[in-house]
Order: structure tokens, then C-alpha cells, then sequence
């Protein structure tokens, strides 16, 4: 039991410590500022103006989230 409460509490501090490894990522299209999950059909048609950046990210830049994903 100590080893499980062990193994728990030291997988909660390395969630907590790398924030950046669990960032979700999505398609920014740098041209209608829409962005997709990496898994959206439309995001697996957007080639031109696309960019695969975080989601914090696309929304800092004015990303409006897909209607389809909905993410």
C-alpha cells in the first residue's frame, strides 16, 4: 500500500512539474485564424495555411475553435 501512495504521489509531482509535455496540440490555419484537434477531418485537409502549434497558443492569437471538434 506505502508503494502505491508512493507511486501516486510521484506521478502527481511530475504531472504537476511538466505542464508543457501534456499541452494539447491542434492545426492553426494562420489565414481564417479557425483551429482543429490533430484527429478533425478538416484539420487533415488544411495543408496550405496550417501551422501545428498548442491550443493556449492558438487562442492567444486570436484562434476561433472549429464547430465540428468543437476544440
Amino acid at each position: 500500500m506505502k508503494k502505491l501512495f508512493a507511486t501516486v504521489l510521484l506521478f502527481i509531482a511530475f504531472l504537476m512539474t511538466t505542464p508543457a509535455a501534456f499541452a494539447e496540440m491542434v492545426m492553426f490555419n494562420t489565414k481564417t485564424y479557425k483551429f482543429h484537434t490533430i484527429s478533425c477531418r478538416y484539420a487533415h485537409a488544411c495543408t496550405v495555411n496550417c501551422i501545428k502549434i498548442d491550443r493556449k497558443e492558438a487562442l492567444r492569437r486570436g484562434g476561433i475553435p472549429c464547430k465540428v471538434c468543437g476544440r
